[in-house]
């Protein structure tokens, strides 16, 4: 049977969805020790490789792993030849360039000559080319310091950046998580691979759903279904020995809440509201 070796973050930002999305996913690592480098799970030709976010592309590019999840920042930094597979829709930031708040840059254009402080050069590199900005190396205190004139840092919310004074000029990069392949692997063992794939894409499309039951008379049924946007509509079953029918949804979680006394008021009884962990549609 073919295995495949997943590498995924060992800390970082991205690593704790990672892990509730592969625990969701039903991809159980059976842990031995708190720093293991790699970790079997649930499944015998899964293999987990745990290591730096920046590492991940690179070994996937090298075969070392078959399918990596990682940021699509460090994909760009490592300008590794991988292929992206799947993007996770988590882990949101953005790569931006930012000046102290009392610079006279208002664009990218305003920079050239000046010196940037950032931990990713190679982004920055293309980013900065046509401006002719020196790219240094990089913390966000840096213009504050005297080190350079302007920083290009990650951000999520850009509460960091206003802490310390910084305003931010351009985006660099949109970056979000994630799934890898090595190309060799994507051939060989697509199969092993796809699988994995729709266990996370079923994890994603269950994400903000739950599944509803409900019992009604008969000939309030139709005042019900006006009320539920299920998806495809709902599914109507008849109970036995009742004049009564069942009737299941897949329904937003948002709606829930005002959902539970219209459907009530409507001639709903027995309503039960369950969490859905993934769908396959």
């Amino acid at each position: 049977m073919t295995k495949v070796r997943l590498a995924i973050p060992n800390k970082g930002r991205i690593a704790e969805p990672i892990n509730d999305l592969m625990a969701k996913a039903g991809i159980h690592v059976k842990m031995t020790a708190s720093r293991q480098l790699i970790a079997k799970t649930v499944d015998p030709n899964i293999e987990i490789l745990f290591v730096r976010p920046i590492d991940i592309p690179e070994y996937v590019a090298k075969g070392v792993a078959d399918i990596g999840i990682t940021g699509l920042d460090m994909i760009a930094e490592r300008r590794a030849d991988v292929e992206p597979i799947l993007d996770l829709k988590f882990g949101g930031a953005r790569l931006v360039l930012a000046v102290p708040e009392a610079s006279a840059v208002r664009e990218v254009a305003d920079m050239k000559g000046m010196r940037i402080a950032t931990e990713f050069p190679n982004i920055c590199e293309d980013f900065f080319k046509a401006a002719g900005v020196e790219v240094a190396g990089a913390c966000e205190e840096a213009p504050q310091l005297g080190v350079a004139d302007a920083i290009a840092d990650l951000t999520s919310s850009g509460t960091t950046l206003e802490i310390n004074k910084l305003r931010i000029v351009s985006e660099v990069l949109a970056s979000t998580t994630h799934v890898i392949a090595n190309r060799d692997s994507l051939v060989e063992k697509r199969e092993k691979i796809d699988e994995i794939l729709l266990a996370f894409e079923s994890v994603m499309a269950a994400a903000g759903m739950c599944y509803l039951m409900l019992n009604v008379e008969r000939e309030k049924l139709d005042d019900i279904k006006q009320l539920i946007p299920g998806l495809g509509g709902p599914t109507v079953m008849d109970i036995a020995g009742s004049t009564s029918v069942s009737l299941h949804a897949v329904v937003s979680s948002d709606r829930v809440y005002q959902l539970i006394n219209q459907l009530k008021n409507a001639g709903a009884r027995d309503i039960l509201v369950l969490d859905i962990t993934r769908m396959v549609r």
